[in-house]
């Protein structure tokens, strides 16, 4: 293996605390959350409490000012466990993200440090019914006049994660106007106790049972202009901006997960007998894995490279979309072939193998699909 060289040694000491977090207070948890649909609120300020939301604030905001490495290693380990109803990472590094970058002082102070806490549940509402990737094509919209300090929000949103626990939800709404023009596309903070705000169930999905997600509805919800994060206008450029870390986080996640599944069949193959003898002594078994571990590690040396660009500010959107694209798909082969070599009992969700197969699906669709992705890469040739 290929030694990992970003990981300092107060990166490994943090990974222990965490995965220690993870094993006796979510892990035991998991299987409940699945029945019930969504994580129990509780654990939100348990995080917070221990200091895994919102890391990479500054300490000023809640924080604890550190790079994205710790993202990172939390990103990782969550993955390689298979804990895919905490919905941490879209909070700590998508939606902070979003109002320290783009928001005035009066809403970093009012709603950083209540994130870093887990006291606000926080969700992003990009995604709409009859739209997906195309964000442009948006038709949820939030009228007011120049003389009005509020806006009138109509529309509705659809597959949002945390939606069903989000206390504030980052709206993508077009602001004056419902033409498909990228300049007219706004982001605005969107209390959930605002009359005319309303979720739907859950969503039944084949996989990531745990987290929450549902559709939300708004009916002549009135935003304060206040709320409007940046510049009228400007959230698409935010969003285009934002969008490249958040198919980071979908990468570092395909990595660690597929790692994690590959190491459990290489355990199990050694230990399960076929004809008198273990699976990963046949030819067609070890050739198997030997392609998936080649393939895994060359995914781990391209995406510790994008991270390295990551903490100098230079990746480019193309190369995160790579990343997105390659290692999501990476991510779904490995799972597959590790399930054909588990047999029966890979269709069988007491074996991890079974729950990656079905949450992992998702890898490919959501963060923009990988079809976009391609787009996108094949703009840059």
């Amino acid at each position: 293996m290929i030694p990992r060289t970003l990981f300092k040694a107060e990166h490994d000491d943090f990974r222990k605390s965490f995965r220690r977090f993870l094993e006796d207070e979510c892990a035991p948890h998991h299987e409940r959350w699945e029945e019930q649909q969504c994580v129990d609120r509780s654990i939100w300020n348990r995080a917070g409490e221990l200091g895994f939301l919102c890391a990479t604030l500054d300490e000023k905001y809640g924080g604890a000012g550190v790079d994205r490495l710790y993202s990172a290693v939390m990103l990782e380990e969550q993955a390689a466990m298979g804990l895919s109803g905490l919905g941490f990472s879209l909070q700590s590094d998508i939606v902070a993200n979003y109002i320290n970058n783009f928001g005035n002082e009066e809403q970093k102070q009012q709603w950083l440090p209540k994130l870093a806490t887990g006291e606000v549940v926080t969700a992003i509402a990009m995604t709409e019914p009859g739209t997906g990737s195309d964000l442009q094509a948006i038709k949820t919209t939030a009228v007011g006049g120049e003389s009005e300090d509020h806006y009138v929000l109509n529309g509705s949103k659809s597959f949002i994660t945390n939606g069903v626990l989000s206390d504030l939800v980052i709206v993508v709404a077009k602001t004056g106007t419902s033409a498909d023009n990228a300049d007219k596309i706004s982001l605005l903070l969107v209390e959930a106790n605002s009359p005319g705000f309303s979720k739907g169930k859950a969503l039944k999905k084949i996989g990531m049972k745990a987290q929450d997600t549902c559709e939300l509805f708004f009916d002549n919800v009135k935003v304060p202009k206040a709320n409007l994060l940046g510049q009228e206008g400007d959230g698409f450029l935010a969003l285009m901006q934002e969008l490249a870390w958040e198919r980071m986080i979908i990468g570092i996640a395909s990595v660690a997960s597929a790692e994690a599944v590959l190491q459990y069949t290489i355990e199990y193959t050694g230990d399960r007998k076929v004809f008198g003898k273990p699976i990963a002594a046949f030819q067609n078994s070890r050739f198997k894995l030997a392609e998936m571990k080649a393939e895994v590690t060359i995914g781990r040396v391209y995406l510790d490279r994008c991270l390295e660009l990551v903490l100098k500010n230079e990746l480019g959107i193309e190369d995160a979309a790579t990343a997105k694209y390659w290692l999501s798909e990476l991510q779904g082969r490995v799972i597959d072939q590790c399930l054909q070599l588990h047999g029966g009992n890979g269709y069988m969700l007491e074996y991890p193998v079974a729950r990656a197969y079905i949450d992992s699906r998702a890898q490919r669709i959501y963060g923009g699909t990988n079809e976009i992705m391609k787009e996108l890469i094949g703009r840059t040739l």
